[in-house]
């Protein structure tokens, strides 16, 4: 997937503020407030507080603010922030010999609905439903989930509803960390025992890492998921 990277400039990450989807980021001296993708506070997941950030200018005539947070500076590499971007990524890279798996996969869409449930991505060649989950982590080895969500829940729910119905669906956990190599399931947690039910029921389950590499943002390796 290619990014725009015209006006892309660096800032000082100061904080998350209450309003949903907005932060504080230090631009040449100065704070400015910003848009960040994600209804949560990343700093659940992962230390922002004055560490250096990409920013994308918002284009949109009716952006509130002057620009994005897209990723943050690891050790040897950016990590992508804007969750929203796995999406597209995947997509877009569902070519490649990785997902091969899938089976035949030329017809793809993003955020169809099928009996009731909005999917990530839909396969349209084999009826196969791909529902993508991002994982924030810093460490090689990352712990999913680390916080409770309602709405992961009622997504297994229903996916296990589909799949007593005979539905074909591929649960993809997406590390936006390209140094991340294992994720490991939490057992002690509601999600897996909902995870583990629809496991049974013949969901199949994948990991990879996402990299941002010059302008381009691709699928950059498989990754281990331990259940």
């Amino acid at each position: 997937m290619q990014i725009e990277t015209n006006g892309i400039i660096e800032g000082i990450f100061r904080e998350e503020v209450k309003n949903r989807f907005r932060c504080v980021v230090s631009v040449d001296g100065t704070d400015k407030l910003c848009y960040i993708s994600s209804s949560c506070r990343l700093s659940n997941f992962i230390e922002l507080k004055n560490r250096t950030v990409l920013l994308q200018p918002n284009t949109s005539a009716v952006s509130k603010t002057k620009y994005s947070v897209f990723a943050i500076k690891g050790e040897r590499d950016y990590i992508l922030l804007n969750l929203a971007t796995a999406n597209a990524v995947i997509e877009d890279q569902l070519y490649r010999r990785y997902f091969s798996f899938l089976g035949k996969r030329k017809r793809r869409q993003r955020e169809v609905t099928v009996e009731g449930y909005k999917t990530d991505i839909y396969i349209n060649d084999t009826d196969t439903i791909i529902e993508v989950k991002t994982i924030l982590s810093e460490n090689t080895e990352a712990i999913f989930p680390t916080v409770y969500s309602e709405r992961a829940l009622k997504q297994l729910s229903i996916i296990n509803e589909l799949l007593s119905k005979g539905k074909k669906i591929c649960y993809l956990f997406v590390s936006m960390n390209p140094h991340t190599k294992k994720i490991r399931l939490n057992a002690e947690t509601q999600f897996y025992n909902e995870f583990s039910k629809c496991v049974a029921k013949g969901l199949m389950y994948k990991g990879c890492a996402i990299k941002l590499e010059d302008d381009t943002i691709k699928v950059s390796s498989a990754i281990e998921i331990i259940k």
